[in-house]
């Protein structure tokens, strides 16, 4: 399936894959099953990639993570790793303070989970950003859901501005803070931290399979454990079990199937082949399941929203929101 000197081609001349014969610099390259020309440039996380003689030539940019925590407990790690956790108490989603003696840390977020619905799920509620190394520190309410403590002497220093449908903190020691002011919220890393950090986001190092590492640093193939390992207070009761909300709301079943197949749909086909839509669309019939004491097209929509978000990133991006959704 790819370019390769034959007996299909005349001499000189390359069979690219799809039924005809090129010279070697015309050689396509594929990614995600799509079939790219010579020259053609996509664009993977903060990288540029060019296709060249059938081989992608990248540029070697270190990129910034992001960690995505939406809807009733989908958590996408710093590493893409994405699974489900219901628990209904503060929970750390990530910080620098990972048992190393020697690393005092410069930030803490801890996002705070409350039940959403009657099915058990929970939602953030509320997120605290802890910034600076002092016991010393000053609290600052950007909103009723924001709240920012920092050193007194002040060595992290952070603005806040509205972007959007976006809230977004910056802090100066590379930490970002990105919330819609409903149920999702964005933490984007710099570099500097990569294998550096802990918490329900992962340890940042580009390995998705390390991401389960416990509060005190063991492996745990199981997210319940994982998750309940980081919570702030032990006085909260462990998730024992995994909730499945459309199995406790049959008659809710089919409607979320319904509203939530627009992400499987034509409308996101550019995005298919960029970022899988199966685990957005699980994640998106979870949370309309769930969310049966109103706000059922806010869950609805937050959820749709994650995969535009999603396709956005990876230079998809598609107009999905009309008068009639959301």
């Amino acid at each position: 399936t790819e370019c390769v000197s034959g007996c299909v081609c005349p001499e000189g001349l390359f069979d690219d894959g799809r039924g005809g014969c090129v010279k070697e610099k015309d050689c396509p390259c594929i990614h995600n099953n799509e079939w790219y020309s010579s020259g053609e440039k996509i664009k993977v996380d903060c990288n540029t990639c060019t296709c060249q003689k059938g081989v992608w030539k990248c540029t070697n940019e270190v990129c910034y993570g992001t960690c995505m925590i939406y809807g009733s407990g989908h958590y996408n790690t710093f590493d893409g790793k994405f699974y489900d956790f219901d628990g209904s108490c503060e929970y750390v989603a990530t910080q620098d303070f990972c048992g190393d003696k020697k690393s005092s840390g410069s930030f803490s977020i801890i996002t705070e989970n409350v039940p959403c619905g009657t099915t058990g799920v929970t939602c953030s509620k509320a997120i605290k950003m802890f910034l600076g190394v002092s016991d010393d520190t000053q609290s600052v309410h950007v909103s009723n859901q924001v709240e920012i403590q920092r050193d007194v002497g002040g060595d992290v220093q952070y603005w806040n501005r509205t972007v959007g449908l976006y809230l977004v903190i910056e802090a100066s020691n590379g930490v970002m803070l990105i919330w819609d002011k409903k149920t999702t919220v964005f933490i984007k890393l710099s570099p500097d931290y990569k294998g550096k950090v802990c918490g329900l986001c992962g340890n940042f190092d580009d390995k998705s399979n390390n991401d389960f590492t416990t509060r005190s640093g063991l492996h745990d193939a199981n997210s319940l454990k994982f998750g309940n390992s980081w919570k702030q207070s032990p006085m909260c009761p462990d998730v024992t079990q995994e909730i499945k909300p459309c199995d406790l709301k049959p008659h809710r079943k089919s409607w979320a199937e319904k509203e939530c197949s627009i992400i499987q749909s034509e409308v996101f086909k550019i995005c298919h082949s960029k970022v899988d839509p199966h685990p957005f669309y699980e994640a998106c019939v979870h949370d309309a399941c769930s969310c049966d004491s109103g706000g059922d097209c806010e869950c609805f929509c937050s959820a749709v929203a994650a995969y535009a978000q999603e396709c956005t990133k990876a230079e998809a991006c598609v107009f999905w929101r009309t008068p009639d959704i959301c």
